[in-house]
Protein backbone atom coordinates (compact mmCIF):
# COMPACT_ATOMS: atom_id res chain seq x y z
CA UNK A 1 0.00 0.00 0.00
CA UNK A 2 2.69 2.50 0.63
CA UNK A 3 4.51 1.77 -2.75
CA UNK A 4 1.17 2.75 -3.92
CA UNK A 5 1.23 5.94 -2.83
CA UNK A 6 4.85 6.62 -3.36
CA UNK A 7 4.36 5.98 -6.69
CA UNK A 8 1.32 7.87 -7.67
CA UNK A 9 2.93 11.06 -6.05
CA UNK A 10 5.47 10.72 -8.10
CA UNK A 11 3.49 10.54 -11.24
CA UNK A 12 1.77 13.72 -9.93
CA UNK A 13 4.60 15.61 -9.60
CA UNK A 14 6.26 14.65 -12.67
CA UNK A 15 3.10 15.93 -14.28
CA UNK A 16 3.16 19.13 -12.68
CA UNK A 17 6.48 19.86 -11.92
CA UNK A 18 8.19 22.79 -12.22
CA UNK A 19 11.83 24.19 -11.11
CA UNK A 20 12.37 27.19 -9.29
CA UNK A 21 16.00 29.29 -9.75
CA UNK A 22 16.62 30.14 -6.00
CA UNK A 23 19.28 32.98 -7.53
CA UNK A 24 16.69 35.32 -8.61
CA UNK A 25 14.00 34.54 -7.63
CA UNK A 26 11.89 34.00 -10.41
CA UNK A 27 9.81 30.80 -11.30
CA UNK A 28 10.18 28.95 -14.58
CA UNK A 29 7.60 26.31 -15.51
CA UNK A 30 8.77 23.54 -17.52
CA UNK A 31 6.54 23.76 -20.83
CA UNK A 32 5.04 20.81 -22.23
CA UNK A 33 4.19 20.51 -25.51
CA UNK A 34 0.24 20.42 -25.78
CA UNK A 35 0.84 19.11 -29.73
CA UNK A 36 -2.16 16.85 -30.89
CA UNK A 37 0.60 14.51 -33.05
CA UNK A 38 3.51 15.36 -30.18
CA UNK A 39 4.04 14.93 -26.48
CA UNK A 40 7.16 15.59 -25.69
CA UNK A 41 9.01 18.37 -23.41
CA UNK A 42 11.05 21.23 -25.27
CA UNK A 43 14.49 19.86 -23.87
CA UNK A 44 13.32 15.77 -25.47
CA UNK A 45 14.10 14.06 -28.32
CA UNK A 46 11.99 14.71 -31.25
CA UNK A 47 12.89 11.54 -33.18
CA UNK A 48 11.57 9.70 -29.87
CA UNK A 49 8.39 10.92 -30.46
CA UNK A 50 5.53 9.02 -32.00
CA UNK A 51 3.61 10.87 -34.38
CA UNK A 52 -0.31 9.88 -34.74
CA UNK A 53 -0.81 8.91 -38.59
CA UNK A 54 -2.54 10.66 -39.88
CA UNK A 55 -2.12 13.84 -37.85
CA UNK A 56 -5.41 15.81 -36.73
CA UNK A 57 -5.28 18.94 -37.43
CA UNK A 58 -3.80 21.70 -34.38
CA UNK A 59 -5.99 22.97 -31.67
CA UNK A 60 -6.76 26.68 -31.22
CA UNK A 61 -4.03 28.35 -28.84
CA UNK A 62 -4.39 29.21 -25.36
CA UNK A 63 -3.97 32.60 -25.19
CA UNK A 64 -2.59 32.01 -21.66
CA UNK A 65 0.06 29.42 -22.71
CA UNK A 66 3.34 29.45 -24.31
CA UNK A 67 4.27 26.41 -25.75
CA UNK A 68 8.11 25.54 -26.62
CA UNK A 69 8.11 23.72 -29.82
CA UNK A 70 10.35 21.33 -31.71
CA UNK A 71 12.46 23.17 -34.73
CA UNK A 72 10.60 22.79 -37.97
CA UNK A 73 13.46 20.36 -39.60
CA UNK A 74 13.62 18.21 -37.00
CA UNK A 75 9.94 16.42 -37.23
CA UNK A 76 8.54 14.13 -40.08
CA UNK A 77 7.41 16.15 -43.68
CA UNK A 78 3.84 14.59 -43.11
CA UNK A 79 4.12 17.23 -39.50
CA UNK A 80 5.54 19.96 -40.64
CA UNK A 81 2.66 21.74 -41.94
CA UNK A 82 0.60 21.31 -38.73
CA UNK A 83 3.99 22.46 -36.87
CA UNK A 84 4.12 25.39 -38.67
CA UNK A 85 0.98 26.48 -37.94
CA UNK A 86 1.53 25.77 -34.06
CA UNK A 87 3.97 27.71 -34.67
CA UNK A 88 2.36 30.63 -36.03
CA UNK A 89 -0.15 30.25 -33.18
CA UNK A 90 1.91 30.77 -30.79
CA UNK A 91 3.18 34.06 -31.90
CA UNK A 92 -0.06 35.58 -31.72
CA UNK A 93 0.36 35.64 -28.05
CA UNK A 94 1.13 39.19 -27.07
CA UNK A 95 3.66 39.60 -24.18
CA UNK A 96 3.53 42.09 -21.75
CA UNK A 97 6.77 44.22 -22.14
CA UNK A 98 5.58 47.47 -19.04
CA UNK A 99 7.40 44.85 -17.21
CA UNK A 100 11.01 43.80 -17.43
CA UNK A 101 10.71 40.43 -15.37
CA UNK A 102 7.45 39.44 -16.65
CA UNK A 103 7.10 36.31 -18.46
CA UNK A 104 10.77 36.48 -19.52
CA UNK A 105 10.64 32.32 -20.31
CA UNK A 106 7.48 32.97 -22.45
CA UNK A 107 9.03 36.32 -24.37
CA UNK A 108 12.18 34.13 -25.28
CA UNK A 109 10.47 31.04 -26.18
CA UNK A 110 7.83 33.58 -28.73
CA UNK A 111 11.45 34.90 -29.66
CA UNK A 112 12.79 31.96 -30.76
CA UNK A 113 9.94 31.24 -32.64
CA UNK A 114 9.74 34.18 -34.28
CA UNK A 115 12.98 33.73 -35.62
CA UNK A 116 12.30 30.47 -36.47
CA UNK A 117 9.80 31.48 -38.66
CA UNK A 118 11.45 34.42 -40.41
CA UNK A 119 14.70 32.04 -41.57
CA UNK A 120 11.80 29.76 -42.71
CA UNK A 121 10.00 32.18 -45.01
CA UNK A 122 13.63 34.01 -46.12
CA UNK A 123 15.57 30.55 -46.70
CA UNK A 124 11.84 29.30 -48.51
CA UNK A 125 12.89 25.71 -47.22
CA UNK A 126 8.98 25.73 -46.59
CA UNK A 127 6.26 26.32 -49.18
CA UNK A 128 3.89 28.16 -46.89
CA UNK A 129 1.46 29.26 -49.62
CA UNK A 130 -1.62 27.43 -47.25
CA UNK A 131 -0.76 29.91 -44.65
CA UNK A 132 -1.27 33.14 -45.91
CA UNK A 133 -3.92 34.18 -43.66
CA UNK A 134 -2.40 32.28 -40.25
CA UNK A 135 0.18 34.39 -41.21
CA UNK A 136 -1.12 37.76 -42.07
CA UNK A 137 -3.52 37.32 -39.05
CA UNK A 138 -0.21 36.67 -36.53
CA UNK A 139 1.43 40.01 -38.08
CA UNK A 140 -1.44 42.10 -37.23
CA UNK A 141 -2.31 40.97 -33.92
CA UNK A 142 1.27 41.76 -33.26
CA UNK A 143 1.50 45.33 -34.82
CA UNK A 144 -1.74 46.37 -35.03
CA UNK A 145 -1.71 47.97 -31.31
CA UNK A 146 -2.34 51.43 -29.52
CA UNK A 147 0.61 53.50 -29.74
CA UNK A 148 1.99 54.95 -26.07
CA UNK A 149 0.85 58.50 -25.65
CA UNK A 150 3.28 61.24 -27.52
CA UNK A 151 6.11 62.99 -25.72
CA UNK A 152 4.04 66.25 -26.38
CA UNK A 153 1.00 65.40 -24.26
CA UNK A 154 3.45 64.56 -21.58
CA UNK A 155 5.90 67.59 -21.54
CA UNK A 156 6.39 70.96 -23.31
CA UNK A 157 8.04 69.91 -26.15
CA UNK A 158 6.20 70.27 -29.99
CA UNK A 159 8.36 67.70 -31.67
CA UNK A 160 10.99 65.08 -30.92
CA UNK A 161 14.27 65.51 -32.26
CA UNK A 162 15.68 62.61 -34.36
CA UNK A 163 18.92 63.18 -32.93
CA UNK A 164 18.05 63.18 -29.11
CA UNK A 165 19.33 60.59 -27.11
CA UNK A 166 16.45 60.36 -25.05
CA UNK A 167 13.61 59.74 -27.66
CA UNK A 168 11.08 57.05 -27.29
CA UNK A 169 12.05 53.14 -27.80
CA UNK A 170 9.05 50.91 -28.13
CA UNK A 171 10.07 48.20 -25.48
CA UNK A 172 8.50 45.49 -27.24
CA UNK A 173 10.77 46.17 -30.35
CA UNK A 174 12.69 42.52 -30.06
CA UNK A 175 9.41 41.19 -31.06
CA UNK A 176 8.56 43.88 -33.02
CA UNK A 177 11.27 43.99 -35.44
CA UNK A 178 11.46 40.25 -35.92
CA UNK A 179 7.69 40.66 -37.15
CA UNK A 180 8.41 43.37 -39.23
CA UNK A 181 10.83 41.53 -40.89
CA UNK A 182 9.02 38.17 -41.16
CA UNK A 183 5.97 40.67 -42.67
CA UNK A 184 8.94 42.23 -45.24
CA UNK A 185 9.86 38.44 -45.95
CA UNK A 186 6.62 37.53 -46.83
CA UNK A 187 5.90 40.75 -48.97
CA UNK A 188 9.15 39.97 -51.35
CA UNK A 189 8.70 36.19 -51.22
CA UNK A 190 8.19 34.90 -55.04
CA UNK A 191 6.23 31.86 -53.38
CA UNK A 192 3.76 34.99 -52.13
CA UNK A 193 1.22 35.13 -54.56
CA UNK A 194 -0.04 38.40 -55.28
CA UNK A 195 -3.59 37.12 -56.21
CA UNK A 196 -3.70 35.14 -52.90
CA UNK A 197 -1.92 37.64 -50.89
CA UNK A 198 -4.23 40.85 -51.41
CA UNK A 199 -7.15 39.32 -50.17
CA UNK A 200 -5.23 39.73 -47.03
CA UNK A 201 -2.94 42.85 -47.59
CA UNK A 202 -6.33 44.84 -48.21
CA UNK A 203 -6.87 48.27 -47.86
CA UNK A 204 -8.21 47.61 -44.05
CA UNK A 205 -4.32 46.33 -43.68
CA UNK A 206 -3.07 49.21 -45.66
CA UNK A 207 -4.64 51.64 -43.04
CA UNK A 208 -3.96 50.51 -40.26
CA UNK A 209 0.10 50.28 -41.24
CA UNK A 210 0.23 54.15 -41.91
CA UNK A 211 -1.66 54.50 -38.42
CA UNK A 212 1.31 53.13 -37.16
CA UNK A 213 3.65 55.47 -38.65
CA UNK A 214 2.97 58.34 -36.02
CA UNK A 215 5.13 56.12 -34.07
CA UNK A 216 7.57 57.80 -32.04
CA UNK A 217 10.23 55.13 -32.59
CA UNK A 218 12.22 55.71 -35.32
CA UNK A 219 13.26 52.21 -36.27
CA UNK A 220 9.74 50.88 -36.43
CA UNK A 221 8.84 54.38 -38.83
CA UNK A 222 12.18 53.22 -40.46
CA UNK A 223 10.54 49.70 -41.14
CA UNK A 224 7.17 50.79 -42.20
CA UNK A 225 8.85 52.57 -44.64
CA UNK A 226 10.17 49.73 -46.50
CA UNK A 227 7.54 47.56 -45.69
CA UNK A 228 4.65 50.09 -47.69
CA UNK A 229 7.22 50.71 -50.65
CA UNK A 230 7.32 47.19 -51.11
CA UNK A 231 3.35 46.76 -51.22
CA UNK A 232 3.25 49.92 -53.11
CA UNK A 233 5.57 48.20 -55.47
CA UNK A 234 3.81 44.67 -55.89
CA UNK A 235 0.78 45.71 -55.13
CA UNK A 236 -0.43 47.61 -58.29
CA UNK A 237 -4.39 47.30 -57.46
CA UNK A 238 -3.35 49.22 -53.96
CA UNK A 239 -1.69 52.02 -55.46
CA UNK A 240 -4.41 54.69 -56.22
CA UNK A 241 -5.69 54.13 -52.53
CA UNK A 242 -2.24 54.71 -50.63
CA UNK A 243 -1.83 57.59 -52.47
CA UNK A 244 -5.06 58.94 -51.23
CA UNK A 245 -4.92 57.67 -48.15
CA UNK A 246 -1.48 59.27 -47.79
CA UNK A 247 -3.18 62.43 -48.81
CA UNK A 248 -5.43 62.43 -46.03
CA UNK A 249 -2.83 61.82 -43.66
CA UNK A 250 -1.46 65.44 -44.90
CA UNK A 251 -4.70 66.98 -44.43
CA UNK A 252 -5.47 65.87 -40.75
CA UNK A 253 -1.93 67.30 -40.03
CA UNK A 254 -1.92 70.44 -42.01
CA UNK A 255 -5.27 71.59 -41.36
CA UNK A 256 -5.88 69.64 -37.75
CA UNK A 257 -3.35 68.58 -35.10
CA UNK A 258 0.13 70.03 -37.04
CA UNK A 259 1.51 67.16 -35.15
CA UNK A 260 2.75 63.55 -36.79
CA UNK A 261 5.85 61.80 -36.37
CA UNK A 262 6.39 60.31 -39.75
CA UNK A 263 5.62 62.90 -42.36
CA UNK A 264 9.51 62.88 -43.21
CA UNK A 265 8.97 59.25 -44.47
CA UNK A 266 5.98 59.29 -45.89
CA UNK A 267 7.93 61.86 -47.91
CA UNK A 268 10.24 59.44 -48.95
CA UNK A 269 8.08 57.09 -50.12
CA UNK A 270 6.55 60.07 -52.19
CA UNK A 271 9.51 60.62 -53.60
CA UNK A 272 10.35 57.53 -55.30
CA UNK A 273 6.38 57.33 -56.56
CA UNK A 274 6.79 60.80 -57.85
CA UNK A 275 10.36 59.60 -59.95
CA UNK A 276 8.09 57.08 -61.04
CA UNK A 277 5.48 59.17 -62.53
CA UNK A 278 4.52 58.84 -66.20
CA UNK A 279 4.33 62.03 -68.75
CA UNK A 280 2.30 63.89 -69.42
CA UNK A 281 1.33 63.93 -65.71
CA UNK A 282 -2.70 63.15 -64.80
CA UNK A 283 -4.56 65.71 -63.18
CA UNK A 284 -4.42 63.59 -59.42
CA UNK A 285 -0.71 64.32 -59.65
CA UNK A 286 -1.00 67.87 -60.24
CA UNK A 287 -4.23 68.32 -57.49
CA UNK A 288 -1.73 66.27 -54.83
CA UNK A 289 0.90 68.91 -55.37
CA UNK A 290 -1.02 72.05 -55.10
CA UNK A 291 -3.22 70.84 -52.45
CA UNK A 292 -1.09 68.50 -50.42
CA UNK A 293 2.48 69.14 -50.55
CA UNK A 294 2.29 73.08 -50.91
CA UNK A 295 0.25 73.92 -47.94
CA UNK A 296 3.37 71.18 -46.23
CA UNK A 297 5.09 74.44 -45.98
CA UNK A 298 3.24 75.76 -43.30
CA UNK A 299 3.31 73.75 -40.05
CA UNK A 300 5.98 75.22 -38.31
CA UNK A 301 7.40 71.48 -37.62
CA UNK A 302 8.62 71.89 -40.97
CA UNK A 303 12.20 71.93 -40.07
CA UNK A 304 11.86 68.02 -39.74
CA UNK A 305 10.94 66.76 -43.13
CA UNK A 306 11.98 69.89 -45.11
CA UNK A 307 14.54 68.03 -46.85
CA UNK A 308 12.37 65.21 -47.93
CA UNK A 309 9.30 67.56 -48.96
CA UNK A 310 11.64 69.88 -51.02
CA UNK A 311 12.96 66.90 -52.80
CA UNK A 312 9.26 65.84 -54.05
CA UNK A 313 8.59 69.63 -55.01
CA UNK A 314 11.45 69.70 -57.48
CA UNK A 315 10.77 65.89 -58.67
CA UNK A 316 7.40 67.63 -59.93
CA UNK A 317 9.01 70.71 -61.26
CA UNK A 318 11.62 68.86 -62.52
CA UNK A 319 9.21 66.22 -64.53
CA UNK A 320 6.57 69.16 -65.83
CA UNK A 321 8.21 72.87 -65.63
CA UNK A 322 5.15 74.27 -66.03
CA UNK A 323 4.55 73.74 -62.69
CA UNK A 324 7.03 75.76 -61.51
CA UNK A 325 5.17 78.92 -61.63
CA UNK A 326 1.84 77.71 -59.03
CA UNK A 327 4.42 76.15 -56.48
CA UNK A 328 6.71 79.31 -56.50
CA UNK A 329 3.53 81.29 -55.52
CA UNK A 330 2.65 78.74 -53.36
CA UNK A 331 5.76 78.87 -51.67
CA UNK A 332 5.59 82.57 -51.29
CA UNK A 333 1.92 82.49 -49.65
CA UNK A 334 2.88 79.89 -46.86
CA UNK A 335 6.73 82.30 -46.87
CA UNK A 336 7.41 82.81 -42.78
CA UNK A 337 7.37 86.49 -41.32
CA UNK A 338 9.12 85.78 -38.09
CA UNK A 339 10.74 82.52 -38.18
CA UNK A 340 14.67 83.16 -39.62
CA UNK A 341 15.19 79.67 -39.36
CA UNK A 342 12.29 78.51 -41.59
CA UNK A 343 12.79 81.38 -44.10
CA UNK A 344 16.65 80.26 -44.16
CA UNK A 345 15.02 77.07 -45.62
CA UNK A 346 12.55 78.06 -48.07
CA UNK A 347 15.54 80.18 -49.30
CA UNK A 348 18.13 77.04 -50.05
CA UNK A 349 14.51 75.28 -51.37
CA UNK A 350 13.40 78.40 -53.56
CA UNK A 351 16.87 77.70 -55.22
CA UNK A 352 16.50 73.98 -56.34
CA UNK A 353 13.10 74.88 -57.60
CA UNK A 354 14.93 77.60 -60.00
CA UNK A 355 17.18 75.50 -61.20
CA UNK A 356 14.60 73.69 -62.92
CA UNK A 357 12.37 76.61 -64.00
CA UNK A 358 12.16 77.65 -67.88
CA UNK A 359 12.02 81.09 -68.92
CA UNK A 360 8.44 81.20 -69.45
CA UNK A 361 7.40 80.28 -65.94
CA UNK A 362 10.24 82.66 -64.51
CA UNK A 363 8.54 85.41 -66.34
CA UNK A 364 4.77 84.64 -64.96
CA UNK A 365 6.10 84.80 -61.21
CA UNK A 366 9.06 87.27 -61.24
CA UNK A 367 7.81 90.29 -59.69
CA UNK A 368 5.77 88.71 -56.30
CA UNK A 369 8.96 86.78 -56.20
CA UNK A 370 11.74 89.71 -56.31
CA UNK A 371 9.85 91.62 -54.12
CA UNK A 372 9.96 88.57 -51.63
CA UNK A 373 13.92 88.08 -52.24
CA UNK A 374 14.41 91.85 -51.92
CA UNK A 375 12.78 91.58 -48.41
CA UNK A 376 14.84 88.62 -47.60
CA UNK A 377 17.70 90.48 -48.34
CA UNK A 378 17.01 93.36 -45.61
CA UNK A 379 16.43 90.99 -43.32
CA UNK A 380 18.63 92.16 -39.62
CA UNK A 381 18.54 88.37 -39.24
CA UNK A 382 22.42 87.61 -41.52
CA UNK A 383 21.61 84.08 -41.85
CA UNK A 384 18.76 85.22 -43.87
CA UNK A 385 20.30 87.65 -45.20
CA UNK A 386 23.47 85.47 -46.79
CA UNK A 387 21.47 82.74 -47.99
CA UNK A 388 19.19 85.19 -50.06
CA UNK A 389 22.71 86.64 -51.26
CA UNK A 390 23.92 83.13 -52.17
CA UNK A 391 21.03 83.01 -55.08
CA UNK A 392 23.37 85.20 -57.21
CA UNK A 393 26.10 82.40 -57.26
CA UNK A 394 24.12 80.18 -58.99
CA UNK A 395 24.43 80.75 -62.98
CA UNK A 396 21.19 79.45 -63.68
CA UNK A 397 19.42 82.16 -61.87
CA UNK A 398 21.83 84.92 -63.09
CA UNK A 399 20.83 84.02 -66.67
CA UNK A 400 16.82 84.15 -66.00
CA UNK A 401 17.57 87.76 -64.03
CA UNK A 402 19.95 88.97 -66.62
CA UNK A 403 17.01 87.67 -69.45
CA UNK A 404 14.33 89.83 -67.52
CA UNK A 405 16.76 92.55 -65.86
CA UNK A 406 14.33 95.53 -67.46
CA UNK A 407 11.70 94.16 -64.82
CA UNK A 408 13.58 92.91 -61.82
CA UNK A 409 16.74 95.05 -61.17
CA UNK A 410 14.30 98.40 -60.45
CA UNK A 411 12.75 95.86 -57.81
CA UNK A 412 15.83 94.71 -56.41
CA UNK A 413 17.68 97.80 -56.70
CA UNK A 414 16.42 99.81 -53.56
CA UNK A 415 17.29 96.63 -50.95
CA UNK A 416 20.59 96.16 -52.52
CA UNK A 417 21.49 100.12 -52.03
CA UNK A 418 19.76 100.11 -48.49
CA UNK A 419 22.44 97.12 -47.28
CA UNK A 420 25.07 98.93 -48.51
CA UNK A 421 24.46 101.70 -46.94
CA UNK A 422 23.01 100.51 -43.09
CA UNK A 423 23.13 96.46 -42.99
CA UNK A 424 24.71 96.10 -39.21
CA UNK A 425 26.84 92.98 -40.73
CA UNK A 426 30.19 92.95 -42.26
CA UNK A 427 29.58 89.98 -44.15
CA UNK A 428 26.47 90.67 -45.95
CA UNK A 429 27.84 94.34 -47.05
CA UNK A 430 30.47 92.36 -48.79
CA UNK A 431 28.27 90.01 -50.32
CA UNK A 432 26.31 93.02 -51.50
CA UNK A 433 28.63 94.93 -53.11
CA UNK A 434 29.62 92.05 -55.47
CA UNK A 435 25.77 91.88 -56.39
CA UNK A 436 25.62 95.25 -56.73
CA UNK A 437 28.88 94.60 -59.11
CA UNK A 438 27.48 92.29 -60.86
CA UNK A 439 24.11 94.12 -61.51
CA UNK A 440 26.66 97.58 -62.61
CA UNK A 441 28.30 94.77 -64.95
CA UNK A 442 25.19 93.05 -66.32
CA UNK A 443 23.65 96.62 -67.80
CA UNK A 444 25.30 99.94 -66.77
CA UNK A 445 22.65 102.01 -68.50
CA UNK A 446 19.92 100.61 -66.62
CA UNK A 447 21.87 100.35 -63.56
CA UNK A 448 22.50 103.60 -63.67
CA UNK A 449 18.75 104.91 -64.29
CA UNK A 450 17.94 102.52 -61.44
CA UNK A 451 20.59 104.66 -59.22
CA UNK A 452 19.18 108.27 -60.55
CA UNK A 453 15.63 106.78 -59.37
CA UNK A 454 16.63 105.72 -55.97
CA UNK A 455 18.48 109.21 -55.88
CA UNK A 456 15.30 110.86 -56.52
CA UNK A 457 12.94 108.55 -54.29
CA UNK A 458 15.37 109.01 -51.40
CA UNK A 459 15.66 112.78 -52.35
CA UNK A 460 11.32 112.55 -51.89
CA UNK A 461 11.68 110.35 -48.90
CA UNK A 462 13.96 112.79 -47.36
CA UNK A 463 11.94 115.90 -47.68
CA UNK A 464 8.66 113.96 -47.16
CA UNK A 465 10.23 112.96 -43.17
CA UNK A 466 11.44 116.46 -42.65
CA UNK A 467 7.60 117.79 -43.19
CA UNK A 468 6.63 114.87 -40.68
CA UNK A 469 9.11 116.01 -38.07
CA UNK A 470 8.36 120.02 -38.50
CA UNK A 471 4.93 118.80 -38.64
CA UNK A 472 4.93 116.86 -34.95
CA UNK A 473 7.36 120.43 -33.97
CA UNK A 474 4.00 122.61 -34.27
CA UNK A 475 2.16 120.00 -32.64
CA UNK A 476 4.26 120.23 -29.51
CA UNK A 477 4.86 123.81 -29.92
CA UNK A 478 0.75 124.19 -29.99
CA UNK A 479 0.47 121.84 -27.01
CA UNK A 480 3.16 123.40 -24.78
CA UNK A 481 1.24 127.03 -25.07
CA UNK A 482 -1.63 125.38 -24.31
CA UNK A 483 -0.58 124.56 -21.20
CA UNK A 484 0.85 127.50 -19.62
CA UNK A 485 -2.66 129.02 -20.56
CA UNK A 486 -4.45 128.43 -17.22
CA UNK A 487 -7.73 129.97 -17.63
CA UNK A 488 -8.03 127.53 -21.13
CA UNK A 489 -11.30 126.04 -21.40
CA UNK A 490 -12.44 123.42 -23.67
CA UNK A 491 -15.12 123.72 -25.55
CA UNK A 492 -16.95 120.23 -26.60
Amino acid sequence: MFNKIIKRAQKKSAKFGFHENPGNGFQFYEVVVKHASRATTFNSDPQTASPRVPPPPPPPPDPSVIESLPPLREVAVSERPNLFLRKIQLCCYVCDFSNTFKCVYEKEIKRQTLYELFDIIQSGSFKFAEFHEDLVIMISINIFRCLPPASHENSATETVDPEDDDRYLDPSWPHLQIVYEILLRYIISPETDIKTAKRYIDHIFVLKLLDLFDSEDQREREYLKTILHRIYGKFMVHRPFIRKAINNIFYRFIFETQRHNGIAELLEILGSIINGFALPMKEEHKLFLIRALVPLHKPKSISSYHQQLSYCIVQFVEKDSRLADPVIRGLLKYWPVTNCQKEVLFLGELEEILEATQAAEFQRCMVSLFRQIGRSLNSPHFQVAERALYLWNNEHIISLVAQNRSVILPIIFEAVEKNMKSHWNQAIHGLTANVRKMLMEMDGELFEECHNQYLEKDDRDRETEERRELTWKRLEAKAAQAVVRDDMVLVN
